[in-house]
C-alpha cells in the first residue's frame, strides 16, 4: 500500500497517483479545475462536531487524534477506508487536506489508520 499526504494547495504532480480530497468542506479559494480531484471522501473526514471541538488546537491534538480514531470505526468510515486501501493496493494513494498546520492535522491520523493492517 502506498499512501501519502499533501496540502491541496501545493501543486498536482504526477507521482501524487490518485488524488483524495479527505476534508469535509471545498477548500478556500481553491477551483475543481486546480484541484484536478480523483475523488473526495467525506466518509472519512472528522465530524463538523469534533473540528469545531478541536479548532486546530496543537494541544487538543491528542485527544482529537483519539476521538477521531473511534469516528473511524463507524460503518461507513470502515468501507471507504477498505476501499482506499485496495486504490493504494494498485497506485499511489494521495490524501489532499486545507489545514494550514502541516503537522496537527487529521490527515496525519487518517494516514496512521489506513497504514495499519487491516483487522
Amino acid at each position: 500500500m502506498s499512501f501519502q499526504i499533501k496540502r491541496i494547495y501545493e501543486a498536482p504532480e504526477q507521482s501524487d497517483g490518485t488524488r483524495v480530497l479527505v476534508d469535509r468542506v471545498w477548500p478556500r479559494g481553491m477551483s475543481k479545475e486546480d484541484a484536478r480531484l480523483d475523488d473526495w471522501v467525506k466518509d472519512i473526514t472528522p465530524s463538523t462536531e469534533l473540528r469545531k471541538w478541536f479548532q486546530h488546537d496543537p494541544d487538543k491534538f491528542k485527544e482529537f487524534s483519539k476521538r477521531y480514531k473511534l469516528e473511524l470505526t463507524s460503518k461507513v468510515a470502515t468501507e471507504a477506508i477498505r476501499q482506499l486501501r485496495n486504490q493504494a493496493s494498485k497506485q499511489t494513494v494521495t490524501l489532499l487536506y486545507a489545514a494550514k498546520d502541516e503537522t496537527y492535522n487529521h490527515a496525519h491520523v487518517l494516514l496512521e489508520v489506513l497504514e495499519r493492517p487491516p483487522s
